[in-house]
């Protein structure tokens, strides 16, 4: 198999505080993995890591057999952040037009992908509004949209569904399942939603900054002897919000 992103025995503390602790990970190419865990667990450093936006302290993160962080591996990471980063005085149409101008596309190329992102995410009938008119739903789907804006090979979400409603939280899976699929991407999803952690090939259960457990959804209900994933994660040591 080959290994998308491997993590090996990172650390990580802001100041006396301990963020992530002797953290391994691989993620073979084409996998769909969930990080779950409540907030403040460290899933987001760890994305942040997997960009290249945050350094370990000890250990190595390697991406697509690069070490990071490294600039020029941007081209192939999709990054959709927890809070939305848009141009709040921009159009949704012109939000994507410049992301997509930060990548090695040609105008072409770049007409077809800003169609093919607004329409996944149904932004298509408002893209000539600003983002700073739109509701907190349109502007994670524009997030979503930008992330794959440069048809990366790996897409790393963080939170990805919190505030959209449910049928379009359907959709956004479907067509994540046709990426990993079809295109064999490999999807990154962070999130504390159980259903969503179902929906994942794999999962690592992050707490305190320490993967708790990983496995399959599966794997991971018959190792502990229980029937759901929220049992799982009382078992290995969680908490419920």
């Amino acid at each position: 198999m080959d290994h998308t992103v491997r993590v090996e025995q990172v650390g990580k503390r802001y100041g006396n505080k301990i963020v992530l602790e002797k953290v391994d990970l691989t993620i073979e190419r084409g996998q769909i993995y969930g990080f779950i865990g409540p907030s403040g667990a460290g899933k987001t450093t760890l994305v942040k890591m997997l960009v290249g936006m945050e350094t370990a302290d000890e250990g190595t993160v390697t991406v697509l057999g690069k070490k990071m962080p490294n600039l020029r591996m941007l081209q192939e990471i999709g990054y959709m952040a927890q809070s939305d980063a848009l141009y709040t005085e921009l159009t949704g149409e012109e939000n994507l037009r410049f992301f997509a101008s930060l990548f090695k596309l040609n105008k072409e190329e770049q007409k077809q992908r800003i169609a093919y992102a607004a329409e996944l995410v149904n932004l298509t009938p408002d893209l000539a509004k600003k983002a700073g008119a739109y509701s907190g739903g349109m502007k994670r789907r524009l997030s979503l949209a930008i992330a794959l804006i440069q048809n990366p090979q790996i897409l790393i979400l963080d939170e990805p569904t919190v505030g959209i409603d449910p049928e379009l939280r359907l959709s956004i899976w479907n067509e994540l399942f046709r990426l990993k699929n079809e295109e064999g991407k490999t999807i990154i999803v962070t999130t504390h939603v159980m259903d969503e952690a179902d929906r994942c090939d794999y999962l690592a259960m992050v707490r305190e900054g320490r993967v708790l457990a990983n496995g399959t959804p599966r794997q991971l209900t018959e190792q502990y002897g229980v029937n759901t994933l929220e049992e799982v994660f009382l078992r290995a040591g969680g908490k419920s919000k």
